[in-house]
């Protein structure tokens, strides 16, 4: 299968969002090995070689139970570029509860993609896949990714108050959540 023969599992006007295939790595592990990437996710970047390994393990990896994440890749429509990856995690199969996560490719940033990503795989969330709660976790000092959960209509849930460290460094995580009923009466949001 080539980057051109997946088939989406959602799209919007601008945008296709569809598992990775093999050929996305060089462009993935592009971004993907950016300190950048890391500032707020409390964690260094892989080696080559960790990355590699994640990359072809999450290739075909299952999305069914507690743990399983469905991470797909977001494609511009204009011109097949990889701006980033969105993912939904089991979080809880029995509670029908997945946790909402998001990369963007530095490269294309500012640009409403990650927002417009977001919003589709939590609408494949409810829809396809029947869950009754999505949510995020995010460090409060990462206003971007606040930006795109307060956009989507998200309900801030909680502020974990120095929760997390990383090098010495204790962070603040802000917990964000709608409910299958709230999104399908049309939470407000904005693309």
């Amino acid at each position: 299968m080539t980057s051109n023969d997946a088939e989406p599992l959602t799209s919007t006007d601008r945008l296709i969002l569809r598992r990775f295939v093999p050929e996305d790595f060089v462009a993935y592990s592009a971004y993907r090995s950016l300190p950048e990437i890391y500032r707020f996710l409390y964690r260094d970047p892989p080696s080559p070689e960790v990355m590699r390994e994640r990359f072809d393990i999450r290739l075909n990896s299952p999305f069914s139970e507690d743990g399983d994440t469905l991470l797909c890749a977001v494609i511009r429509r204009e011109d097949g570029a990889l701006v980033g990856d969105v993912s939904l995690t089991f979080a809880n199969k029995a509670a029908l509860q997945a946790e909402l996560g998001y990369t963007s490719n530095p490269a294309y940033a500012r640009k409403g993609y990650a927002t417009e990503a977001a919003q589709a795989m939590i609408t494949l969330g409810f829809e396809r896949f029947g869950f009754h709660r999505i949510f995020a976790r995010l460090d409060a000092k990462n206003v971007g990714s606040v930006g795109v959960v307060e956009r989507l209509g998200l309900r801030r849930e909680a502020l974990l108050i120095e929760n997390d460290r990383f090098n010495g460094i204790w962070g603040d995580e802000c917990v964000y959540a709608v409910l299958n009923r709230e999104w399908a009466a049309g939470a407000p949001r904005e693309a």
